[in-house]
């Protein structure tokens, strides 16, 4: 049976985070949207499930993943799957053995097939990889987006020619739209029209968790107090800091949800008061969250960090649970700065920010400062100014009609 709370508990929840009203925005005239992802859309929802779902509510979505290579000689075709709001995920079936250069003429072939018959003809292209741009090269899209939402090139198994995919993207976009902060300082100086938008936050969804929810059953048997993560569980996880803190604090209990990927789940650490959950849909993360005490960012100090913008650290607090987080530069700034999220860098100074965090429920001005924040950002608006960056950039590049450009000549 789980222990019982401190006496403070019944009163740690924090009042319910009202969503803030989107602001207005012009009417949407974008043409369809095709999308080249990395990311699977059914794997772990996101930066481009939560943008790419709101542009599918006003027009035509295609979600393009990487290709599907089946051990024995299937013919080359595309699956297509619907999705909420009519989005549709496009995937390619291949089989194993084609080089790259032939496998991506064959999915270009298949793309130009699947155009002709939906009637895609005007349409953007808004790519989350560069290594995308073989099957891609051919079409002419209206505009180009890279929404730059991670530093690829970092990460674990990262194709050799990743950087150089990525130069040729930088001069074939329109825009540039980055994941952070640090990614933005980094991706200006390559392109002359980059724009920031760090990660943001569902609010009224996170804010379920402030509210009184059913324990989910493999998270009600863990005791409290519970120090929670959810996220990919990958090379960006610090394992080591995990492994310290659950040693130095046996009666705390470590939930770490999310999926293992790219590193052998061997080298996990495995104490009885660390428990791994798996994957969970995100429609039940408020409940999980629901139930944790304080919620962290255990990221490492390496390279595929430098340049991350968490989109958990919003949520976290959305869900009102205090936070402890590495010296991420995009959660130092700004919630560091303002004194929202404890930044600890070692596993000491990570066990004391946690002892302070247990206690920060009941701090009303912490509260306040938080939800203060928290109303200056949404994913509608993040959408809302990326529709107009984009209506305005269409706007700049279509023709001037015929007759307004004799009138001026005229008037010359």
């Amino acid at each position: 049976m789980p222990h019982a709370l401190p006496a403070e508990a019944a009163t740690r929840r924090a009042a319910p985070l009202q969503a803030s009203a989107a602001p207005s925005a012009p009417a949407y005239t974008l043409p369809d949207l095709v999308c080249f992802a990395h990311l699977h859309w059914d794997f772990v929802w996101q930066r481009p499930q939560h943008l790419l779902s709101r542009f599918a509510q006003h027009g035509r979505v295609f979600y393009v993943e990487d290709a599907f290579f089946h051990p024995d000689q299937v013919a080359p075709h595309l699956e297509v799957k619907e999705r909420k709001h009519g989005l549709r995920v496009v995937v390619a079936h291949l089989p194993a053995g084609l080089g790259e250069a032939e496998a991506d003429h064959v999915q270009a072939e298949l793309l130009s097939q699947y155009f002709a018959q939906q009637g895609i003809e005007k349409y953007v292209f808004w790519y989350y990889t560069p290594m995308a741009l073989n099957k891609s090269r051919h079409f002419r899209p209206v505009l180009t987006v890279y929404d730059c939402m991670d530093e690829l090139a970092a990460f674990k198994f990262a194709p050799p020619e990743l950087r150089q995919r990525e130069q040729e993207l930088f001069e074939r976009a329109d825009l540039v739209f980055t994941g952070g902060m640090t990614l933005y300082e980094a991706k200006r100086e390559q392109h002359a029209d980059a724009h920031a938008f760090p990660s943001s936050i569902d609010k009224a969804h996170f804010g379920q968790a402030r509210g009184n929810m059913a324990e989910p059953a493999d998270q009600a048997g863990i005791a409290h107090p519970r120090i929670g993560f959810f996220g990919v569980v990958d090379e960006r996880l610090d394992i080591e800091l995990l492994g310290q803190l659950a040693a130095s604090y046996p009666a705390w209990q470590f939930v770490i949800i999310g999926p293992v990927v790219k590193i052998d789940p061997a080298t996990l650490p495995r104490p009885a008061n660390v428990h791994y959950l798996g994957s969970k849909d995100y429609q039940e993360l408020p409940a999980y969250l629901s139930g944790w005490d304080v919620a962290t960012l255990l990221f490492a100090d390496n390279e595929s960090t430098k340049f991350i913008s968490p989109t958990k650290t919003p949520e976290y607090l959305a869900a009102g649970n205090p936070v402890v987080s590495t010296p991420i530069r995009d959660v130092v700034r700004p919630y560091g700065d303002l004194d929202l999220v404890q930044i600890a860098a070692d596993a000491g100074a990570f066990g004391q920010a946690i002892e302070i965090a247990l206690t920060q429920r009941a701090d009303a001005d912490w509260r306040q400062r938080t939800d203060a924040y928290l109303a200056t950002i949404s994913w509608d608006q993040t959408w809302q100014h990326m529709v107009g960056l984009m209506q305005a950039r269409l706007a700049a590049k279509a023709p001037v009609p015929r007759a307004i450009a004799s009138a001026k000549t005229a008037a010359v």
